[in-house]
């Protein structure tokens, strides 16, 4: 993924950032991006972040999803069983020994 350079009409100096932060600010929430420089020599950029939604819509996880294998249940629950041994770690066992549960669910 390429990220544009700052328009240099954004170029701002050391000082301008310490001096006009909340107008910066303001302009990386519209989505402007600047180049901050110091003694006349390029730093760095500053560039919004990029805005995470929350949800995807039904038509876009469809398209998403269109080329993605199906999943046969069957046969990932006997992989499940296979590679993974349960018997390992029962969250009950320990409740048990404290003596939080009696056998007779009493």
């Amino acid at each position: 993924m390429s990220i544009s350079e700052p328009d240099p009409s954004h170029q701002i100096s050391q000082r301008d950032l310490r001096n006009r932060s909340a107008e910066i600010m303001d302009g990386l929430e519209r989505g402007e991006r600047y180049a901050v420089t110091r003694n006349g020599h390029h730093i760095g950029d500053l560039v919004p972040i990029r805005r995470r939604r929350r949800a995807v819509s039904r038509a876009e996880f469809v398209a998403m999803s269109r080329g993605m294998p199906r999943l046969d249940d069957r046969k990932y629950r006997k992989d499940m069983d296979r590679h993974v041994n349960d018997d390992l770690y029962d969250p009950y066992d320990r409740a048990y020994g404290r003596g939080e549960f009696t056998e007779d669910g009493e």
